[in-house]
């Protein structure tokens, strides 16, 4: 099923978004972040990631920074060693 999900997805990735403009807000780009949530939480629950995330991107929003939940993107803080 996730093959299924992703292969539209990667369609639009290597052959319809090349030929655009990038004017995304976000970063990791939608589409992306689809596909990680896909990958990372399945089908069911990484489509609903990536339909609220569409939800988010429109002229009005901030934008910026935007991981999928759970993955190792979220930023770390550096501790030191004594």
């Amino acid at each position: 099923m996730r093959k299924l999900l992703l292969l539209p997805i990667r369609f639009y990735q290597y052959a319809i978004s090349p030929l655009m403009a990038s004017h995304c807000r976000h970063y990791p780009t939608c589409s992306q972040y689809a596909v990680e949530a896909i990958t990372l939480h399945g089908a069911a629950k990484g489509s609903v990631l990536a339909i609220r995330r569409l939800g988010r991107c429109h002229p009005w929003s901030e934008g910026g920074y935007d991981p999928v939940p759970g993955t190792d993107h979220s930023p770390q803080t550096t501790q030191t060693r004594q």
